[in-house]
Formats: structure tokens, C-alpha cells, sequence
């Protein structure tokens, strides 16, 4: 780049972009043509996402906060304390457009003869019902505090609503009061039964109902003013640090989950407004500041939209149109290893079901003639057929090698039974490597043919799990090549040591070659266009915050490369900025189907290199995980994935163009309407048809 320049001038913070990001999710739920149901769902995925932000990212700007606030973000230079106050004055915005379009949908769904009320909208014998309701069943479960000198303040659960209340004695003396949900035993809403002048069905939500009863919870003493409260605490919990050496590995990490359960608050929501004196008296039981209250107007849990989406599910109209993954025409109903010896095959989820990798497996763990079956595990189903397959091969007598992450945030104790499950069958378990989580998705079937041996290598971009590979779009290459196979066969034998690959020539693999890969990739392309020749940059990624590659990006651009990306989430790069990134464009597909997959193109025409990996170009990945980029290299497949990169960057439904400035705005139709979600699933449709007519 150019000296004396604003050096912050092409890039993006990333804990805003990543709220730019929630924000397109909500843009779905403020739509009007998207489906009523779906748009209800997108509220609640716009509050988990925001939860989980403020748990990981929030809470890592207070640790940065405790070591120094002098530290910069080295993209836009703003301190953590900035980044801070930047990200709680934006989710405040956002949770304030959340709340209005809740109030939009839930008077939608009222109209489709479903009510959530409040105790006050009841008639009489509805309220009677629910009185009898909570007396019965209710309040028996209840475990109430009142705090007070020899009662402390209680602990309070990560994400779980608790009803709070200020109460006064008779004698005026006032105490703070607080009653935990019961949720987990109870339905999040209760369905009132049809009553005489009741129009369709009527719910009350559980915790509403026991905060409308504190009166009764508190017999003699008067409620002064009451609340619905949520926290959410810290969960970015460095693993390393709380290292002990007594334990196995599988048992420290059982400590560490325990541990996140106990950190630090870093949010407060209510429902209703507490005067400043008890919201002061929390913050100071709960160590939090007062900028970190937050007040909603919606529930603060939308467990309860599940209850909803069912009793309104016969209404085809208010869901998206069904659609099922479909057969690969590249498959047939036949043994699937004898195929993939003679031809490589592609994957696309959810359009093509994932069952020819699960049945591949399966084949594996029965077939005489192989020797192993290696594989990354990183998140799975909670049934899981790819643990099935695995078992069976260990119990065949086959070598199973497993690499288990346990690092997989917020999947670590699922992990953990696996591995146990896995070790009890006789597979080698490991549990990853020092200081690196292992995100790559590979799988290895060595097969003896003769006195040759053969080598199934299966990359993908997304988990081995069977429910997402229904919900996320990813890409799963499939090949008997040798040569991609000896190199999957090292970088298993590094990581069973304990050790990464440090050298490749097909594949990328980070830490140590995927990074300079993708780099000296991006170089090739802009000395290309220096030479006066066509040059052509498309990613297809999640995120994109790894600043040397943007460095290179900007580079190229400036040299007169032509850039094209698909980024779904956080964006640090910005495009169309005269003299750097003019010849970049971004796009952000959020829609039906949450974008997961990771396409790397470098060049076009005869001259195009092809990946898909498990890698976003994140500093986190290219050089703080175990990551893997393989290349496409027959024909046919290049020319279906540059197909399916070209309708991305076609969409103008879904699709968003990423400005200047950093901000987005959904493209403009020209001519059709084009939605590639629902074109990809047309053409998996069709040749699932044509298949079937042969």
C-alpha cells in the first residue's frame, strides 16, 4: 500500500462487523415476504447469536480490558474500551429494532388465531384457570430467595430467567427478592384450554406467570416493583491457562466447562424497568456495569417459539416451502467405494443428501480389504451414524485413529461422551494438539487392492453431522487420488504424534502452509494483471479478518485484479475504495439456509486453481488451528463449483452488497428475481430427476 496514507482506511472492526452481520439476520425477520413462522425464527436466532457474541467476544474485550486498555485492534486502531462502548451502543439499536419486529410477528400470529398474553389480557375464567394452574403445579417447584444478611445473593445461571422483585414487609422494612425459572421442568408456555368467550388458542408463558404470582410466592409482603432478568456470562475461557497436570486431558476439559458455568456477567436484560437503585444494587451482587443493562420489551427466552411453530405447522403458507436433500447423480443406489475409486465426487449440502458419505463409511467398517479408517471430529450430531460407522470398524478390527476436538466451544462435553464411546470400541482417541484447536474435516480409508494400497480421502467444509447437514451449505470432495491421499496419510501421522505438517504440495493445511499458500496464490494473480493479463480473485468464506491476506487483496485490487467474494459474516475488508479496493466486490447471502461452505478460486480458464476448505481466512484459522484446503482438480468439478460461486454472486434476493463505507444493502432485482438457495435446490431437484428417468 502506499505511505502517508490513513492506514485504517480500507478496513472494518471486527466485533462491529460481526453485529453488521446480526443485523442481516434480523433484516429477515423484518422482512414481510419472508414467511410468518420463518420470520419468527430469525428473531430468536438474532437473540441466541447475540447471546453467544456477548459471551465469547464481549467478554474477551473485558479480559483485554484487565491486562491493558493501550491494546489496539490492529485493523481500525480503536482500544478495547472503545470497541466496548461502540458494540453495546449498537446491540442497544439493535435489540430495540428486535423488540418492535417481535411485536410485529407475535400481532401476525395473533391473527392466525394463536395469542401469547400477559395475565392482565386474560378474561376471568382464563385467569382463574392459570391461578389454579400455578398453585398446583407451580409453586411447589419453586425455590424462592429473599436476600438478606444470613441469605446472600444467589448464584445466577448463564442464560437462565430468573423473576426478581422488591419486596416490603409490614413494618416497611424492604428486601430484594429473587425466584428461578423452572423451565427445564416445566413447558416454557402454557396452553390455556379453550374457555367461553376465547377466540383460537391462548399461551402464557411460564415465566410471566411466576413473576405475576410473586404476591403469592411472598404471603405478607407487598411487591413493590418486579422484573424478569437474564445474565449472560463471560465463556471465553483460555483453556491453556487453567492447565493442570494431574488430570487426563478429557477430565481437565470437563473442569474447564465447568468453570465457563461460573465466570464473570457481562450483560444484564430485564423486562421491566427497575428503578436506578436496585438496578445499582445488581450491578454491584452481580460485579457489572450499569451500560451493560439492558431492557426488552420481548421475552428474554424464545424457547417457546418451538410451541408455536408446531401448532401452527398444518399452514403451509407461513413456512418455507419444504425441500429434502437429494440423491447425487453421480451416485448410484450401489456400493459407493468401488465409485469413488474411478471417479472423484462432489458433495453439495443440504441440495444432495449426505447419506453416500455415511454409507461410504459403513462400507469401510465391513470391507475386508480395508486396513483404516482416520478422521477429524470437530462437532456431530447427537445421534450420530458417523460414530456408528466407527465403532463397527474398531469392532471389525479395523485400525480406527480419531482426533477428537474437545476445544469445540460449547461442544466440548458432547465430545467428550464420544470419546469415550470411541475408546470403549477400541479406536485410538486423541484430543487434539497444544495450543492449536484441529478444525479441519478429513477422512482416511487406507485400502489394501492386491499389493497396492488405496487411499479414500474425504475434505469437507463442514461437521460430520447429520442435522446441520440438512440446515448449512457445504461442499464434500470425495477422492481415490494417490497423491492427495499420501499427503492426508502425513498430516494423520503428524497430528497421532502430536505435531503439524509443515510442508505440502497439493493440499493447504495451516498452520504452517495455508496462509503463504493462499498469499502466493493471490501474488500469481496480481503479477498476471501487472503483465497486462486476465486476473480473477473468488472466495466464498464465513469471515474474513486475516489482515495480510487482506493486505495481499488490496494489493491485487490496486494491480487490477478483479476480486469477487461471498462473505456471510464478518467482513473487515471494504470494498470500492478508490486507489485500494475498487476492483473488490463483496456480497452477503443470508437467507433460508445458514452459507458455510469455503471456496477458494485463484485465476480462470485453463489457468484456474480450485479449493474448498475447512478454513475462513481468519488469523484464528490460517494460524492458530489445524485447518485443510484441498484442491479440485477434475474438470467437471471445477466447472461445477465455478457455477455454483457464479450464482452466488447472481443472487439479488438474499444477496447483499457490502459499500464503502462498511454498511450493506440488499441488491437491486435486474430483470428476474434470483434466490440461489432456492435455485441450487431446483437443480439438485432436477437432476434427482433425470437420475431417477435413466
Amino acid at each position: 500500500m502506499p505511505k502517508n496514507t490513513d492506514k485504517y482506511i480500507c478496513y472494518v472492526n471486527r466485533e462491529l462487523s460481526w453485529l453488521k452481520f446480526n443485523e442481516r439476520v434480523l433484516e429477515e425477520a423484518e422482512d414481510e415476504s419472508v414467511p410468518l413462522l420463518e420470520r419468527l425464527n430469525f428473531i430468536s436466532i438474532f437473540q441466541s447469536n447475540l447471546d453467544e457474541f456477548f459471551m465469547v467476544r464481549v467478554g474477551g474485550l473485558h479480559d483485554a480490558m484487565l491486562v491493558s486498555d493501550r491494546s489496539r485492534d490492529n485493523k481500525t486502531g480503536m482500544t478495547p474500551q472503545e470497541q466496548l462502548s461502540a458494540v453495546l451502543a449498537r446491540a442497544k439499536k439493535l435489540l430495540k429494532r428486535k423488540d418492535e419486529a417481535y411485536s410485529r410477528i407475535m400481532a401476525e400470529i395473533d391473527t392466525r388465531g394463536v395469542r401469547v398474553a400477559r395475565f392482565s389480557e386474560l378474561n376471568e375464567r382464563e385467569q382463574e384457570y392459570v391461578r389454579l394452574k400455578f398453585e398446583a403445579d407451580i409453586q411447589p417447584l419453586l425455590f424462592p430467595a429473599l436476600i438478606g444478611k444470613k441469605q446472600p445473593f444467589p448464584f445466577l445461571k448463564n442464560k437462565e430467567v430468573y423473576g426478581i422483585a422488591v419486596l416490603q414487609s409490614k413494618n416497611g422494612k424492604r428486601r430484594l427478592a429473587i425466584v428461578p425459572s423452572i423451565t427445564l421442568l416445566f413447558p416454557n408456555a402454557i396452553e390455556i384450554p379453550p374457555m367461553a368467550s376465547s377466540k383460537g388458542t391462548v399461551y402464557m408463558l411460564t415465566d410471566e406467570m411466576i413473576l405475576h404470582f410473586f404476591a403469592n410466592i411472598f404471603p405478607g409482603y407487598k411487591v413493590i416493583e418486579k422484573s424478569l432478568i437474564k445474565i449472560i456470562r463471560n465463556a471465553d475461557i483460555d483453556e491453556s491457562r487453567v492447565y493442570d497436570e494431574d488430570l487426563d486431558y478429557r477430565d481437565h476439559m470437563a473442569e474447564v466447562i465447568k468453570m465457563r458455568k461460573k465466570l464473570c456477567p457481562v450483560r444484564l436484560d430485564m423486562t421491566r424497568r427497575l428503578s436506578d437503585g436496585v438496578v445499582e444494587e445488581l450491578c454491584e451482587y452481580l460485579h457489572l456495569e450499569k451500560k451493560c443493562v439492558f431492557t426488552s420489551d420481548s421475552p428474554l427466552s424464545l424457547d417457546f417459539v418451538k410451541i408455536i411453530r408446531e401448532k401452527l405447522s398444518d399452514d403451509p403458507e407461513l413456512s418455507y416451502k419444504p425441500r429434502t436433500p437429494q440423491k447425487s447423480p453421480a451416485l448410484t443406489d450401489s456400493a459407493i467405494i468401488p465409485q469413488v475409486l474411478k471417479k472423484d465426487v462432489l458433495l453439495h449440502y443440504p441440495y444432495e443428501s449426505i447419506t453416500p458419505f455415511l454409507n461410504m463409511l459403513s462400507e469401510a467398517a465391513r470391507d475386508k480389504n480395508v486396513i483404516s479408517i482416520q478422521m477429524t471430529l470437530y462437532r456431530l450430531a447427537r445421534h450420530s451414524k458417523v460414530i456408528e460407522a466407527l465403532v463397527e470398524a474398531a469392532e471389525n478390527g479395523k485400525e480406527v485413529n480419531v482426533l477428537v476436538e474437545l476445544k469445540a466451544r460449547f461442544d466440548e462435553e458432547n465430545n467428550i461422551n464420544w470419546s469415550k464411546r470411541l475408546e470403549k470400541a477400541g479406536c485410538r482417541v486423541i484430543y487434539g494438539i497444544d495450543r492449536l484447536k484441529v478444525h479441519s474435516k478429513i477422512c482416511l480409508i487406507t485400502r489394501k487392492s492386491g499389493k497396492n494400497v488405496q487411499y479414500i480421502t474425504q475434505v469437507g467444509t463442514g461437521n460430520y453431522n447429520e442435522s446441520t447437514a440438512r440446515l448449512y451449505t457445504d461442499l464434500c470432495l470425495i477422492t481415490a487420488n494417490s497423491d492427495i491421499g499420501k499427503e492426508t496419510a502425513e498430516v494423520f501421522r503428524r497430528l497421532l504424534m502430536g505435531e503439524t505438517i509443515s510442508e505440502t504440495n497439493l493440499l493447504m493445511v495451516a498452520p504452517h502452509c495455508l496462509q503463504d499458500k493462499v498469499i502466493d496464490l493471490i501474488e500469481r494473480e496480481t503479477a498476471k494483471a501487472r503483465e497486462g493479463r486476465e486476473a480473477y480473485i473468488g472466495l466464498k468464506l464465513n469471515s474474513l479478518t486475516d489482515k495480510k491476506i487482506m493486505e495481499s487483496l488490496i494489493e491485487a485490487s490496486q494491480a487490477g485484479v478483479k476480486i469477487e467474494m461471498v462473505i456471510r459474516g464478518i467482513c473487515c475488508l471494504r470494498p470500492g475504495i478508490e486507489g485500494y479496493t475498487e476492483n473488490i466486490r463483496i456480497v452477503s447471502i443470508v437467507g433460508r439456509l445458514l452459507e458455510h461452505s469455503r471456496i477458494y478460486i485463484f485465476g480462470s480458464g485453463d489457468d484456474r486453481q480450485i479449493y474448498i476448505a475447512s478454513a475462513d481466512l481468519m488469523t484464528r484459522n490460517t494460524l492458530k488451528r489445524v485447518e485443510v484446503a484441498a484442491p479440485i482438480l477434475d474438470e467437471q468439478l471445477k466447472r461445477r463449483v465455478e457455477q455454483i460461486f457464479t450464482a452466488m454472486m447472481s443472487d439479488n434476493t438474499s444477496a447483499r452488497v457490502m459499500l464503502p463505507d462498511g454498511t450493506y444493502e440488499r441488491q437491486e432485482p435486474v430483470g428476474e428475481p434470483f434466490n440461489v438457495q432456492e435455485f441450487l435446490y431446483d437443480t439438485a431437484y432436477k437432476a434427482a430427476g433425470s437420475r431417477k428417468s435413466k
